[in-house]
């Protein structure tokens, strides 16, 4: 337990597999935590039994872990909010704790995704929707499959916050022994990577499901971190960050674990499930779905080009057969094309970041 942590009262707002997933972190980090969920029935389970037999199956929750379905018994008292909601919901669910959050309160989301309506990333959705100091907004991202968490498989993340000493006090509060919680000022970055990576994920079950190989599903995620990586620093992110654990570090996991819902959800698309049958067999929302129109919308306003993400957004409309995603790597026609790579201003921070992990010069 984390000394520092002792009396330190937070928030999780969501009792999904990744809510609950983090409510326990957050015990195991010694933060005193009350977890919110939408149904009364999953509350009760987590107050009683601690267990979340729907989301997190075999898990047993500490016993110190409380839930609640009334939020304003989940915020009470509250320095840290988590909020663990599908992405398309995050506003309404905002405009719903608004009334009981503590106006000192930080509010960290765990949500990757991008708010369908507006192409807002989810730190600039709780600033349009609360109105909140920057300072006040802080993401965390990195290689997060849930149910290896919950069974305490060790792995790391990234807190981010434009107020550095408010990432390490979020960072403080996730750090638990099989947990670790590294810190950066590049929300924009750290946010992105974890909504873009999803995309990548969506593209390696595909051609999974098609039965492509480990060469398809390499070149993929090669070119898949580039396409990250030019998009995110269009937007203004540090390149460094999409090399790190909330870029490079969640898009392996992602990509490679079956426990991933946008691998699973690309795979039964690769096998000819439709989005609405993937979606029941699911039971649960896969972001990279909801995700691939709004950075599609983004991309093409900066003059980007994604050619993985447009190949996935095409078989999900059904102009695109599976099959036909990996051959379409990097162009429609048969004029060779020169790798991707950052230009201009970008060039200049990859040499800088390449300088860096070579060390100083002897």
């Amino acid at each position: 337990m984390n000394q520092r942590n002792r009396g330190r009262k937070v928030a999780v707002i969501g009792a999904g597999s990744w809510g609950t997933t983090f409510a326990k972190v957050l015990c195991d980090a010694g933060c005193d935590v009350t977890v919110w969920a939408r149904r009364r029935e999953v509350a009760h389970e987590i107050q009683v039994a601690k267990r979340n037999s729907q989301y997190l199956s075999g898990i047993n929750l500490p016993k110190s872990l409380k839930a609640t379905d009334d939020l304003s018994v989940a915020l009470r008292g509250a320095s840290l909010v988590f909020l663990a909601v599908p992405s398309q919901t995050l506003r309404q669910n905002l405009i719903d704790l608004e009334p009981y959050l503590d106006r000192r309160s930080v509010l960290v989301s765990l949500v990757k995704g991008v708010e369908k309506t507006t192409t807002m990333r989810m730190s600039q959705v709780i600033y349009d929707t609360l109105d909140l100091d920057e300072a006040r907004i802080g993401v965390i991202s990195g290689p997060n499959i849930a149910l290896e968490i919950a069974k305490e498989q060790p792995t790391g993340g990234v807190a981010s916050c434009v107020d550095l000493a408010v990432a390490q006090e979020i960072a403080t509060a996730a750090s638990a022994p099989y947990f670790r919680t590294y810190v950066n000022t590049d929300v924009i970055g750290t946010e992105l990577g974890g909504v873009l990576k999803n995309l990548i994920a969506l593209a390696i079950g595909i051609v999974d499901g098609v039965g492509y190989g480990e060469n398809t599903k390499a070149a993929i995620i090669t070119r898949g971190i580039a396409e990250m990586t030019q998009f995110s620093v269009a937007q203004g992110a540090d390149p460094a960050t999409l090399s790190g654990l909330a870029g490079l570090g969640d898009l392996i996991a992602t990509c490679q674990s079956p426990l991933s819902r946008n691998n699973t959800a690309g795979r039964l698309i690769g096998q000819g499930y439709t989005q609405e049958e993937t979606k029941e067999q699911m039971q649960q929302v896969a972001e990279g779905i909801t995700s691939v129109p709004p950075v599609l919308e983004l991309a093409r306003e900066l003059g980007i080009g994604m050619p993985i993400v447009e190949q996935v957004q095409m078989v999900l409309s059904g102009r695109m057969a599976p099959k036909d995603l990996g051959p379409h790597l990097a162009t429609e026609d048969d004029v060779p094309q020169p790798e991707q790579t950052l230009t201009g201003t970008q060039e200049g921070a990859w040499r800088r970041l390449l300088n860096r992990l070579k060390g100083p010069s002897t």
